[in-house]
């Protein structure tokens, strides 16, 4: 063989080693590329997911925190219960209510008539837990509005009739009129002499606010399933099918005899 062939045989390989080289270079960068995307990708999922768990772990009613100030003569645990009825009555009934939440106007409508007759006759005593499900559920203030409102009324001794007239005007569930304060301020002109400019003060600056996102964490914590959740002498009732007023009425006055 020839020099000149030999030569050129040679330069032929070593243009294809340089040929090779490159190709496993621009492989590796392909690789780097394609591992590097994927990297980017689970950590912009990663972020993402981070993002979605932090919004849902959120509690909205952090909001509405501030100094927990209790309404005068709450009791119970806490000081979260706003107690209708005499102390000394034998029975108990433990009531957790949202003030938007339609299932408890209907509770109040059908009950309203026996509880009313059965702590006026110092019978039964109601514990009231006002809390916000409906503002976390369609969105809004109201819940927390209106339960500021009827803690406000607590403090001028004019809840239970205040607390009537938030659900014998409680707007439909989706419309959130109750974040309104004038529109609190408007109802109270319902109840006598609870109109007044302490009253006033207190639903505008949200004096209670505080205390009803406690009140509401301690639903949270109790593992009740909605409201209106309604408990007689600590047994949930509300779930009972057979449940009737007058079946309540019989339950108070059978637990007086004893």
């Amino acid at each position: 063989m020839s020099e000149k062939n030999r030569e050129g045989k040679r330069t032929a390989r070593e243009k294809l080693a340089v040929e090779r080289e490159k190709q496993k270079s621009a492989d590796k960068r392909r690789r780097a590329l394609i591992v590097g995307g994927a990297v980017v990708a689970v950590l912009g999922l990663a972020a993402v997911i981070g993002v979605v768990a932090a919004n849902a772990g959120k509690d909205d009613d952090t909001a509405a925190s501030g100094p927990v100030v209790a309404p005068s003569g709450a009791q119970g645990k806490d000081g979260l219960a706003i107690p209708v009825g005499k102390d000394s009555a034998k029975s108990t009934l433990t009531v957790w209510e949202d003030f938007r939440c339609p299932a408890c106007k209907s509770f109040e409508t059908a009950y309203r008539p026996v509880i009313h007759e059965l702590t006026d006759a110092g019978e039964l005593k109601v514990e009231y837990h006002l809390v916000t499900l409906i503002d976390g559920n369609m969105r809004g203030t109201g819940s927390r509005n209106a339960a500021n409102a009827a803690a406000c009324a607590q403090d001028a001794g004019k809840f239970p009739a205040y607390h009537d007239v938030l659900f014998d005007n409680q707007p439909p569930e989706v419309d959130d009129a109750y974040a309104d304060n004038a529109k609190l301020i408007e109802l109270a002109g319902k109840v006598d002499g609870l109109d007044t400019p302490a009253f006033r003060t207190c639903v505008e600056k949200g004096t209670h606010n505080g205390w009803v996102a406690k009140s509401h964490q301690a639903f949270n914590k109790g593992g009740f399933s909605g409201t209106p959740t309604v408990l007689f002498d600590g047994e949930n009732i509300y779930q009972d099918r057979t449940m009737t007023p007058a079946k309540l009425k019989q339950m108070v006055q059978e637990a007086n005899k004893e």
